[in-house]
């Protein structure tokens, strides 16, 4: 047997957490619908005096994220602030200005250049990428991008991912996102840089957040990360030195399907470290 814990409930683990950064697409909504009973259980523990962030690899920023939210069902009053990868990215962008960029990415994601006028080029005359996710992700895999990148591998550019994601739900399938065609660059070769799970600056991030809300800095003992995806939200949490509740219901669904129980080995394949708890849903 296997000391990894299964939860049914929030509340078994919150004794002694003042602070929740929660992951949201597959934790608090699929991409077509809300999960009623995550968005009840981060209420309830704010109904406590407890502070949620959402932390998301949205590329695109909080005010959308927020929008997105609400057009789903989610309530304002289940969080506290949401901090974005696009947020993130579009200080990389402000901070060049005059610089070319060639953008990669559905127009549906342009929010993130709201207030910035970047300079748009051609990959064949731009300083640098940005990466908000594929033309058309429901027909494309990253391998689609191999000869675009290898045009880009030889300009030597640096590609901005700002969506860290390889895949994410919508309904029951999956969807390819920047962080796939990131990682196909980054194997070929190419310089990349990454916002959002499970890198550093996200989370600093929303422990920022956390202090303005709360009047003083939380220990990271006192913090809970919840997430379902190992690569993003486990890894980043346990990089940052949080504890993170592992929600099975997402990514991985397919991997947890009709399991009870974790031997060593079968830990050490998913996890490599495991987390603090696995749910198969969030709920309070």
């Amino acid at each position: 047997m296997t000391s990894l814990r299964f939860v049914d409930h929030l509340h078994d683990l919150i004794d002694g957490v003042d602070v929740i950064l929660s992951d949201i697409w597959g934790v608090v909504h699929n991409g077509l619908e809300s999960f009623p009973e995550a968005c009840e259980a981060l209420h309830r523990f704010r109904g406590q005096g407890g502070t949620v962030i959402l932390i998301t690899n949205a590329p695109r920023p909080a005010d959308s994220v927020q929008r997105q939210l609400r057009k789903l069902g989610v309530a304002d009053d289940i969080y506290d602030a949401i901090v974005s990868s696009g947020d993130l990215t579009r200080h990389f962008v402000a901070e060049r200005a005059g610089q070319s960029m060639f953008w990669l990415g559905p127009e549906r994601d342009n929010s993130i250049y709201r207030g910035l006028d970047p300079v748009f080029a051609p990959l064949q005359q731009a300083d640098y990428i940005v990466c908000t996710g594929p033309f058309d992700d429901e027909t494309e895999t990253a391998e689609d991008y191999r000869a675009m990148m290898g045009e880009a591998r030889n300009r030597n550019l640096t590609l901005v991912c700002a969506n860290p994601d390889i895949v994410v739900e919508r309904g029951d399938r999956l969807v390819i996102c920047a962080g796939a065609i990131a990682e196909l660059y980054r194997e070929m070769g190419g310089d990349v840089v990454f916002y959002g799970k499970p890198h550093r600056p996200i989370y600093e991030r929303a422990m920022a957040l956390a202090t303005e809300r709360r009047g003083a800095a939380t220990p990271l003992k006192r913090v809970l990360a919840i997430g379902d995806s190992v690569r993003t939200d486990l890894t980043g949490a346990q990089a940052f030195g949080i504890d993170c509740l592992f929600v099975m219901r997402g990514i991985h669904a397919g991997e947890f399907e009709g399991i009870e129980w974790l031997d060593p080995a079968a830990v050490k394949e998913l996890f490599g470290h495991p987390p603090l708890a696995l749910t198969r849903e969030l709920r309070w």
